[in-house]
């Protein structure tokens, strides 16, 4: 007898193939996902049942066929679970909890239409009753007759006839992938069966984390060879993950290599079938350095069931595993530092943005992660012996330049110029209320150094005298100390107050009369807050120039030491000071290659 589906089937592959399926290649799912829920099912009804596979056969001319021994369908059933999409559920017409099935009949052999024009069924059922063949076109029409010679034995066997265009999807080595990709966890024997060739098994006995060894090393090592598979790498690490209440169990392994926030990807089993090898979301965003795979039974899958649906489970499994994740590395800092030390050099970031938030992470990183400091690299716990208060700046650059002389003045810094190093060397105080921490001003740096004589500032009275009217129309006022390392000739030290005035008077240069009126509110008039070019005593060129006397030669001497203090100290050029920076060096090279003998502007001859 001939009937219409109870949809327009024509729109419902539509709605499938290009709005809820990201790939036709969902049918395998959809045709084993069946077989199986059908071998459950018959399980429940026949607790004393020993049998239960399910068996792919496909042919070198595209049909494909999927036999299974379980519950099989009635005459009834077959119009409700292969006529009606989404109307009836297995719960109420087989009567077993829905956590027992894995997929819905309608739907999914809907699915099967995007890849044939035919889809044909063979069932018995275990309840009694003949042998039914239903046959699906994709026109939308589909016919029922009792046969009971179709089938001796309770199950179901589906058949699909391919489309013209999908033969790819159906030839024998596409569907074996695909099944063994889908299925290869399932509890239930699947069995591909090619023509003229010995039946294999597709899917494991257990999954590789429920295999029981003698020894944890050996388990170990076996979880570290299946990451390599999954990841197509070694991984560093792994770790068990259980989250009862999601019926989640499975592994989680660590990248041998720094990976980007935000990419990470997960392998997730839905009661031990594929549901997506990129699923999102399941870690907090910190443990980017993890990969997942795990098995399910309780959390939703998406409409498509190719992703996890976003509600309050699935926050709190997020939140679950992020907390064993956790557990794991305070495990290592207390078990293994050797092992947390190798992590921590790959996936430092990871735990920093893990510190911000939680107090014991925090306390990981003070206690493990080096830092960058003007002592060296060291943990923060180590770098604060001995010191009342920790310092730090907050760019690589103001740190390059004031490392050497930060701790010569005998105030060491911290570089925290990466993510997070500010965020975590602010909240340190959470561990200890004694702990206290500070921003350095450069300006205090300055203050720090130590002064000279009053003899040494009488023979250095030239060079001063020189470099205030140099300076002066930079913006910039002369300081003379003595420092370590004898190297550095002068240091641009801009002060947080300098800061502050030199951001104002720039934006009054770049704004009308009223915004100029504005911004001048702002600045401190009774103040002199402008940077200062500090020049070092030790240095044996700056004691050089202190002994010459005034001139051109002295005041481009000042502006060269200028230009090159900024350029240390990675510090913006103005247009005004790389205009005295060429100026200086044109000036002091024209004064080198001048002849002393020749009069003024004769090039000097070239030396045989």
């Amino acid at each position: 007898m001939e009937h219409r589906f109870q949809v327009d089937l024509r729109g419902i592959v539509d709605l499938l193939s290009h709005h809820l399926y990201a790939s036709p290649r969902v049918f395998a799912r959809e045709l084993v996902q069946n077989a199986t829920d059908a071998i459950t099912a018959r399980r429940e009804v026949e607790p004393d049942w020993s049998g239960g596979a399910v068996t792919i056969e496909p042919s070198p001319d595209g049909v494909l066929r999927v036999h299974d021994d379980g519950i099989g369908l009635t005459e009834s059933q077959v119009h409700t679970f292969l006529a009606s999409v989404g109307r009836t559920s297995k719960r109420d017409d087989l009567g077993f909890a829905r956590q027992d099935f894995l997929g819905q009949f309608g739907i999914g052999l809907l699915s099967c239409f995007m890849v044939a024009d035919a889809v044909e069924v063979v069932t018995r059922s275990a309840h009694g009753g003949p042998a039914v063949r239903w046959t699906g076109y994709a026109d939308g029409r589909y016919t029922t007759e009792i046969d009971d010679t179709a089938r001796d034995d309770i199950g179901t066997s589906v058949t699909l006839r391919p489309r013209a265009d999908a033969g790819p999807w159906l030839a024998p080595a596409q569907v074996r992938e695909l099944v063994t990709g889908y299925a290869h966890l399932l509890d239930v024997p699947v069995l591909f069966a090619p023509p003229a060739a010995e039946p294999v098994r597709l899917t494991e006995p257990q999954a590789p984390w429920e295999i029981v060894y003698d020894d944890p090393q050996r388990r170990r090592e076996a979880l570290l060879d299946y990451g390599t598979t999954v990841l197509g790498a070694r991984p560093m690490d792994v770790l068990d993950l259980r989250v009862p209440e999601a019926g989640l169990v499975g592994v989680g392994f660590v990248l041998p290599s720094a990976a980007t926030v935000g990419q990470g990807s997960h392998r997730v089993y839905l009661k031990r079938m594929l549901l997506s090898d990129d699923a999102r979301k399941l870690l907090p965003d910190w443990a980017f350095f993890v990969r997942c795979v795990v098995d399910t039974t309780v959390l939703r899958p998406t409409a498509s069931r190719e992703a996890l649906y976003e509600d309050d489970l699935l926050s709190a499994v997020r939140q679950g595993l992020g907390g064993q994740i956790r557990d794991w590395l305070l495990e290592l800092s207390v078990s293994h530092p050797e092992r947390l030390a190798t992590f921590l050099r790959v996936h430092h970031l990871g735990v920093k943005a893990l510190a911000v938030r939680d107090d014991e992470m925090l306390r990981l990183v003070d206690s493990w992660l080096p830092f960058e400091t003007s002592r060296g690299m060291m943990p923060l716990r180590t770098f604060r012996q001995h010191l009342s208060m920790i310092r730090y700046v907050e760019t690589v650059d103001e740190f390059r330049s004031l490392a050497a002389i930060a701790s010569a003045a005998g105030t060491p810094i911290v570089n925290a110029g990466y993510a997070y190093d500010a965020e975590i060397l602010q909240r340190l105080p959470r561990l200890d209320p004694a702990i206290r921490t500070r921003r350095l001003d450069p300006g205090e740096l300055a203050a720090r150094l130590e002064t000279l004589s009053p003899g040494q500032l009488a023979l250095a009275a030239n060079l001063l005298a020189a470099a205030r009217s140099v300076l002066a129309e930079l913006d910039c006022v002369p300081q003379l100390r003595q420092f370590d390392p004898v190297t550095v000739p002068a240091l641009y030290v801009l002060g947080r107050a300098a800061q502050e005035q030199d951001s104002i008077r720039r934006g009054q240069e770049g704004s009308d009369e009223l915004w100029s009126d504005v911004l001048s509110a702002f600045a401190d008039v009774d103040v002199d807050h402008r940077p200062e070019l500090v020049f070092n005593w030790r240095h044996p060129l700056i004691r050089r120039l202190a002994g010459h006397p005034p001139g051109a030669a002295l005041r481009h001497a000042v502006e060269a030491l200028y230009g090159q203090a900024l350029l240390a100290g990675h510090h913006p050029l103005r247009a005004v000071d790389s205009a005295a920076l060429n100026r200086s060096f044109l000036a002091l090279l024209d004064q080198a290659f001048t002849d002393p003998t020749a009069g003024p502007g004769t090039p000097a001859e070239e030396t045989p």
